[in-house]
């Protein structure tokens, strides 16, 4: 088999999209030995450098995967005309990359940036190959998050794309349930052709570790009782919220409130924080891959919170690791998101409605003040993880891709 994905995010990026499509893409040539390639951008959020030469299409290859790297523009993230020049110009490279993939049996695209997938279409139907359009978001609603650009016109033309490539798609990967009926009632999906495959965690790589550590060491966590968000701190989460929370919890003299990660709400919700004289809520850089099971074992809760209205057209990727870590969460999300029915399902977690500062706060001083409540259910996160372990998920894909080719050769 010969699979090729087209993502801006890819090795050494640290976002989640990259890093959970790097595991699948060396998975693929690991344990099943596939050829793989990826047309991927510039690691924007790498633990190292990358050279990048001064071509369109640089080629080079790491752990067994072929990645062409379309080099695009490198501008701050947090500026509208930043982030729009670094997708337009990944986007024209990757348009250039459809010509050195070579034949293929399975091209996937996912949607870093949303209208990837049109050269991911293109490159399919060259190499004669099956289409998938893995949907990590839905757009356009997901861009009603931009808080520094608004076009209507913008928006009706992101939905007319959404739904052509969800048309002329061979398959579809929805990330959960919620997803899949957004996909179907309201994007108009073929049911038959939407497959849903959970994001996941390396149940072997993030394990139920001791909080006392080098990590919570290092930074005076070891004897406090810490609720954790780890991850992009984006404009999707909510995040606000938490500054509050902060601010109604100081009485609770061991609870910390730990924000690990970066993103386009990071310094506004750091100003915030200090211009209140808040000292119960700490900022953290993304901590690299390798030193992950520190950072979440240091964690005696998490949250995992969506703005409301959301639900469906994002699926927060970080609950698996939280699972995986054993540690509780908090899913200040609307009751039919996936974080929401799994907490319930698990008995592993407690849903606060989002944009509800008082739930919130109710939810976090529960799990501080109840620690045998809050161990309990960090051993059922545990167990619900294996449910949601990478192994399963590479497997689905291999399964859904391998279909479509023989489907493709019987044709």
């Amino acid at each position: 088999m010969r699979v090729c994905f087209f993502n801006r995010s890819y090795w050494p990026d640290q976002a989640a999209t990259g890093q959970l499509l790097t595991e699948l893409a060396q998975d693929l040539v690991s344990r099943h030995g596939w050829t793989v390639s990826v047309v991927a951008g510039r690691a924007l959020h790498a633990s190292h450098e990358v050279r990048t030469g001064a071509r369109l299409v640089d080629v080079e290859e790491h752990a067994g995967v072929r990645i062409l790297r379309a080099n695009g523009t490198a501008f701050d993230r947090r500026r509208f005309a930043g982030r729009a020049a670094n997708y337009l110009t990944y986007f024209a490279s990757a348009l250039a990359g459809t010509a050195r993939i070579g034949s293929q049996d399975v091209v996937v695209s996912l949607t870093d940036p949303p209208i990837l997938g049109l050269a991911a279409l293109l490159a399919a139907r060259r190499a004669g190959a099956r289409f998938v359009f893995l949907c990590e978001d839905i757009f356009p609603e997901v861009a009603v998050l931009l808080e520094d650009f608004q076009s209507a016109a913008v928006n009706r033309t992101l939905d007319r794309i959404n739904r052509y490539l969800l048309r002329e798609a061979d398959a579809v990967v929805a990330l959960g349930e919620r997803m899949k009926r957004r996909l179907v009632e309201e994007k108009g999906a073929a049911p038959s052709r939407v497959h849903v495959i959970h994001n996941w965690a390396d149940c072997d790589a993030i394990m139920p570790g001791p909080k006392d550590n080098a990590f919570s060491r290092a930074h005076g966590l070891a004897d406090r009782f810490v609720l954790m968000h780890s991850g992009n701190v984006g404009l999707s989460q909510n995040l606000d919220l938490l500054v509050e929370a902060a601010a109604r919890l100081q009485s609770c003299e061991r609870l910390v409130i730990a924000v690990v990660g970066d993103g386009a709400r990071r310094q506004a919700l750091q100003d915030r924080a200090f211009g209140r004289g808040l000292t119960n809520i700490r900022f953290f850089p993304y901590q690299p891959k390798e030193l992950l099971h520190e950072s979440f074992a240091s964690a005696d809760a998490f949250l995992v919170s969506l703005k409301p209205g959301l639900e469906g057209y994002i699926v927060p990727s970080k609950l698996y690791g939280i699972l995986a870590s054993g540690r509780p969460f908090v899913a200040a999300v609307d009751p039919s998101c996936e974080a929401a029915m799994i907490a319930r399902e698990h008995q592993c977690g407690t849903v606060a409605p989002p944009g509800d500062v008082d739930a919130l706060v109710a939810a976090i001083a529960a799990l501080h003040d109840n620690p045998a409540a809050t161990h309990a259910m960090g051993a059922n996160a545990r167990r619900a993880s294996l449910r949601y372990d990478r192994r399963l998920a590479v497997q689905a894909y291999h399964d859904l891709f391998a279909g479509l080719n023989q489907a493709r050769s019987a044709a």
